[in-house]
């Protein structure tokens, strides 16, 4: 994520912000030029200051304080880039159900940001009804005997369980799950995993190198999923995989290595906006040292990404110890590891197998 700022007054915000702290102007997210904008009214549309050339509205979504984005007036649609692929939403009558879904808003834009940065194929409902990337955001009925909602990905159409929202929950979960880390980001990234293994992998004439980078993805999963329930990972696991679930099935492999791809690449990019330098990495002749000065997004070597990330995360780690909590980013990233976030890293960026 980069770093953003008022073009009224200088003011550095988030991602997330509606209006500057600082002068008060309203703000929106203008998709195409991938920055926050401090925004000039004109009547019923606004000019973004930062491409004031054409009027733009809000996306409909902003009346529920669930988006931030800006949308074009040249066409017919109400809602954003990112919000045009929702499929189901809950019912927003339902206060909780509002508030658990705007966290799950302000989650799944994040994952757009990163998206669009990589330039990846983003086909909604309506551009392809049969595979277009879409989201149904749900909510469990008070029936105790109805199933849960399940988190999910299945040909394109992507479920979150929105209960997920819910803290207290989803360290429930994280627990009982044997996980070091869950969040909702990390699921939006986790599933959309699955579909661009269909787009990129499957549909992209990459099957057989995946296969032989991550395994052969046409063993039995429902009865790899329920091994891996019984019985755990297995024992040497860390050696090959990123997280104990990754263990479970090649699909799973793919698709937690794909999250830990973006997990990577937008961290970075935080820190070299903020212009952070690490100190120490060990190097071969015994100095420390490490600058984060690279653009993640647009390295095409992923030996460099890795080499600013290690130092990075035990920076940030031995933070989150000082302060008395878990690391930040409790995994490890070992060699065999390292050659599947490489392969991720060549296909999102279409270059071929060595």
């Amino acid at each position: 994520m980069k770093l953003f700022k008022c073009q009224n007054c200088g003011q550095v915000l988030y991602f997330e912000n509606t209006r500057c702290e600082s002068c008060g102007y309203p703000l929106g997210y203008l998709a195409r030029a991938m920055t926050v904008s401090a925004l000039e009214p004109d009547g019923d549309l606004w000019h973004a200051m930062a491409s004031p050339e054409r009027p733009l509205r809000l996306c409909d979504n902003a009346k529920y304080d669930a988006c931030n984005w800006l949308v074009d007036t040249d066409g017919a649609a109400t809602l954003c880039l990112a919000c045009r692929h929702n499929h189901v939403i809950p019912d927003l009558t339902i206060p909780l159900n509002l508030e658990r879904w705007k966290l799950l808003e302000r989650a799944k834009h994040h994952l757009f940001y990163s998206l669009l940065r990589l330039k990846l194929p983003l086909k909604n409902r309506i551009d392809d009804p049969t595979h277009g990337l879409a989201f149904d955001f749900l909510a469990d009925t008070p029936d105790a005997a109805t199933p849960k909602v399940m988190t999910g990905h299945d040909n394109g159409l992507i479920t979150i369980a929105l209960v997920e929202a819910d803290d207290a929950e989803r360290e429930r979960r994280r627990t009982q799950m044997h996980e070091p880390y869950r969040s909702l980001l990390g699921h939006f990234r986790h599933e959309v995993g699955h579909y661009f293994w269909d787009v990129l992998v499957r549909d992209g004439v990459r099957l057989e190198d995946c296969r032989a980078v991550f395994g052969d993805d046409t063993l039995d999963y429902n009865t790899a999923l329920q091994t891996h329930y019984q019985n755990g990972p297995p024992a040497n696991w860390q050696e090959s995989y990123v997280s104990r679930y990754a263990s479970t099935h090649p699909w799973e492999d793919w698709a937690e290595t794909w999250a830990h791809y973006l997990h990577i690449i937008d961290t970075l990019e935080m820190a070299s906006a903020f212009g952070i330098k690490v100190q120490p990495r060990i190097s071969k002749d015994g100095t420390l040292s490490a600058a984060v000065d690279l653009d993640p997004y647009e390295t095409a070597d992923m030996t460099t990404i890795i080499d600013a990330w290690l130092p990075l995360t035990f920076a940030m780690n031995s933070l989150n110890r000082a302060m008395g909590n878990p690391d930040l980013y409790p995994f490890v990233l070992s060699p065999a590891v390292v050659t599947k976030l490489s392969f991720v890293h060549d296909v999102i960026h279409g270059r071929p197998a060595p």
